[in-house]
């Protein structure tokens, strides 16, 4: 009897409780689903031929030198972005890995299955379906919370490393990508300055909706200081915190990719 006890109560023990297994299961699956329909919007912004993000534009340069579908130079970037996280010792996350191999096929998707605009309206069009996909994706794959964008990584590893402001960062880097991006042969255009203005907005509404809740209940107040070493070990933070610097930073980073 007592072993019978012993034996169901180590079970119950192992066992993940039910709320945190759906928990896992929807972040799982917010993550997929967000990763791919954001490929997806960055085909359809493509296709709207009107300018993309300046990672896009460098993606686009690089295919046209080389032929290599864009798609397929969207992950090999994307990797070679993350080795660029081991001087900086960044640690990536399920979602960061995720983030390299799933987004580029997605995106390659979604060029196959929408054709090239060439009518103002339907290129407008096209490119604000893009770019609110996009922006709903960010909100499901990043509030999943399994691990930060590659190049998200590198710029808060760089501002880590450096004591450089984060704005300064992401400034050098983009720019820098952008200008290669165009030489290369990267299209730049009145959809470029539309994503860098619109999708902080975006996913300032839509990461606070569709972000997993989880974490333990956070004190009053955490210092700077204790918020940083989190960060930049990996470690978690408290669920209010975590939330509020999810809301309030999102904006500097949500342009990025």
């Amino acid at each position: 009897m007592f072993k019978g006890q012993f034996g169901s109560s180590m079970v119950h023990m192992l066992a993940p409780a039910p709320s945190s297994a759906l928990t896992w299961t929807r972040r799982g699956v917010q993550l997929i689903v967000g990763l791919a329909a954001y490929g997806i919007g960055i085909g359809l912004m493509v296709r709207a031929g009107i300018g993309v993000a300046p990672w896009d534009v460098l993606a686009q340069g690089i295919t046209a030198q080389t032929g290599v579908p864009f798609g397929v130079v969207v992950n090999i970037v994307g990797a070679l972005v993350l080795l660029l996280w081991i001087p900086i010792r960044q640690k990536p996350g399920i979602g960061t890995v995720a983030n390299v191999l799933l987004i580029g096929p997605f995106a390659q998707l979604g060029l196959l299955l929408m054709p090239q605009q060439h009518e103002p309206i339907l290129q407008a069009l096209v490119f604000a379906a893009g770019l609110l996909l996009v922006g709903v994706a960010t909100g499901l794959y990043v509030g999943a919370r399994l691990g930060p964008r590659p190049r998200d990584g590198l710029m808060t590893g760089v501002h880590a490393r450096t004591g450089w402001p984060i704005w300064t960062v992401r400034t050098g880097i983009e720019v820098s990508v952008l200008v290669v991006g165009v030489v290369l042969g990267g299209q730049v255009g009145v959809g470029t300055l539309a994503f860098a203005l619109l999708i902080g907005p975006i996913v300032n509404v839509t990461l606070p909706l569709l972000r997993v809740p989880g974490g333990a209940p956070a004190p009053a107040t955490l210092s700077a200081a204790t918020v940083a070493i989190c960060s930049e070990h990996g470690l978690a933070l408290p669920d209010r915190l975590e939330r509020e610097r999810d809301e309030q930073g999102w904006s500097r980073l949500a342009g990025s990719r």
